[in-house]
């Protein structure tokens, strides 16, 4: 049974508690009405069907990739139907779709609800809604079923898909998936889908026919192996992403600190690419005519963090923190602003941008805790807000939420492209749900964003009276201070007539266990991963919680199951 904190103290309610359950409620309420124009009754997304990185099918559900969150959170049941039927229905269609010049995709664009092969750049945005769904419903039994299905497609065990190579510990290529990966040259075809007059959708990729080997891409993968752990707790799925990205944060430290963006068939650095580490389609030294375009860091960023949820092993760390300081070290001053290379070549480094990687760094930090670094409090406001610079932060960031939420129905309403017109991509500027400032405030977390990244949390909540995730209706969250072992949080209870129960959990898979809770300096003993607030009607509290980070295996499962 789990420890009952009881509080009665009325506090008045304050503006940023209002400000969240008005930005759960209506993102809801714009989701429904979003659903309708742009998802038709099968649940098919109202767009031409295309393959490629242009946009492809996992354009369509990037779209939605934060609505299963925003439930997860606690806004209301509707948007968690409404997010079903459409993965659901996305399934169905692109399943039935076809590209027939690109080779893996000419008899489906997905297999076994799956994409059949291409670069997780576009997989890992397509699958983000899906990780999140475990937040809402883990014991769902074809839920489960997928995450086990699709987890195998890489750790080796399906023969149907040959994309993992145990011996060397790569993916076989950049382009992979539930027909295994393609090794051979890709066509401007496999990557942009079928031509189509008037348009040019091939161009970006004539020199990018290469896709044999390992990509740092490839290591988003492992949220595949990730769920499946969290959800059936196989010491299978755990020990494949350990084994996968522990062999890719021994080539990065081997390499200096670098990200190589290529390992060969032979599982050497470079090894299809002449053995130089910067090669490689989507590397350092891709594409000559652009600064952007290497995706050198998303994957590392994911897979490290799965690897540290599961260990508290810092080595995992270690490829990002030196990653990030070759970058410093290279860095350029321009007008004011601090540029950083983003290309590497045979004449070292160039593509400076103004890109700091404050994503990164703000992972890096909530993970290990510490003093926040001084870059991060000058440029974050959230950070700054943590470190008790910003005290207005909340107000401000939910009234920035608010505001973009309205901007984004105002858009789709003035919306007037038609189906036969519509890109799969088109929708995504007009999604109007909105969960940055709320899992920050509310968690103490970063915004997982939409590439396919768990949500690292200090702080998750649960309705016991519904038997669900999410805060209960009436209540409010703010975490206003994380220190190393300790978070503070506050609690209130909207209602003026009805008491609520919420249950609190020490990470957002119950990583972390609550030594001590105090409540105006009274602590209460805990020493479990979850704990019971009753608030009275009209009450709150701030309220003190010790914890002892990363000391359980992490779980999907909810507190009471």
């Amino acid at each position: 049974m789990a420890q009952t904190i009881s509080i009665t103290t009325p506090m008045p309610p304050p503006e940023w508690a209002y400000a969240e359950r008005a930005l759960l409620k209506e993102s809801v309420d714009a989701a429904a009405e979003f659903a309708a124009r742009y998802v038709d009754p099968r649940g098919h997304f109202r767009a031409v069907e295309r393959w490629g990185g242009n946009d492809g099918p996992d354009d369509v559900m990037e779209t939605f990739h934060n609505w299963p969150l925003v439930y997860a959170l606690g806004a209301d049941e509707r948007i968690l139907s409404l997010y079903h039927r459409i993965w659901e229905g996305h399934l169905d269609q692109y399943q039935k779709a076809n590209a027939p010049s690109a080779e893996m995709a000419r008899n489906g664009m997905y297999w076994r609800e799956f994409p059949t092969a291409f670069d997780w750049e576009h997989n890992g945005e397509g699958l983000a809604p899906f990780y999140h769904h475990g937040l809402c419903r883990p014991r769902d039994p074809v839920y489960r079923q997928r995450a086990v299905r699709f987890a195998g497609f890489y750790d080796g065990t399906d023969p149907q898909a040959n994309n993992y190579d145990k011996q060397h510990k790569i993916i076989r290529s950049l382009h992979n998936g539930s027909r295994g990966s393609k090794i051979t040259p890709a066509s401007v075809f496999d990557w942009g889908g079928e031509a189509e007059p008037g348009t040019d959708r091939h161009t970006r990729y004539k020199t990018a026919a290469n896709i044999r080997g390992d990509h740092p891409l490839n290591l988003c993968a492992t949220t595949l192996g990730m769920t499946a752990y969290l959800l059936t707790g196989e010491g299978r799925h755990r020990d494949w992403v350990l084994e996968y990205t522990g062999a890719w944060r021994d080539r990065i430290l081997s390499n200096k600190g670098n990200v190589p963006t290529n390992i060969g068939l032979d599982g050497a650095i470079g090894g299809d690419w002449n053995g130089n580490w910067w090669g490689g389609t989507f590397g350092w030294n891709f594409d000559s005519t652009t600064s952007s375009r290497n995706y050198y860091m998303r994957g590392v960023r994911i897979a490290m963090g799965n690897a540290f949820l599961l260990t508290r092993d810092a080595s995992y760390l270690e490829p990002l923190k030196r990653q990030i300081a070759n970058l410093y070290a290279a860095r350029r001053e321009e007008k004011g602003r601090t540029m950083l290379p983003n290309k590497y070549g045979p004449n070292g480094w160039w593509g400076y941008t103004p890109n700091q990687h404050f994503d990164v760094q703000r992972d890096l930090w909530l993970w290990e805790s510490g003093a926040p670094p001084d870059r991060l409090v000058a440029e974050d406001p959230w950070i700054a807000y943590l470190a008790g610079k910003r005290p207005g932060y909340p107000e401000e960031a939910l009234r920035a939420g608010m505001a973009t939420l309205r901007r984004r129905v105002e858009g789709f309403r003035a919306d007037r492209s038609t189906p036969d017109s519509r890109a799969s991509d088109h929708a995504q500027r007009y999604s109007p749900v909105v969960t940055t400032p709320l899992v920050q405030l509310m968690n103490g977390a970063n915004e997982p964003g939409g590439s396919g990244s768990l949500l690292h949390a200090r702080l998750r909540y649960f309705d016991p009276e519904r038997r669900r995730a999410g805060l209960p209706e009436d209540t409010c969250a703010l975490v206003d201070k994380i220190e190393d072992n300790v978070v503070f949080v506050t609690l209130v209870n909207l209602s003026q007539t009805q008491d609520r129960v919420v249950v609190v959990q020490t990470g957002a898979y119950g990583e972390h266990s609550a030594e001590e809770v105090s409540v105006g300096g009274k602590p209460r003993i805990v020493n479990a991963a979850h704990f019971q607030v009753r608030l009275g009607h009209g009450a709150g509290a701030r309220l003190r919680i010790a914890v002892r980070r990363y000391v359980n295996p992490p779980v999907m499962a909810f507190p009471w199951d």
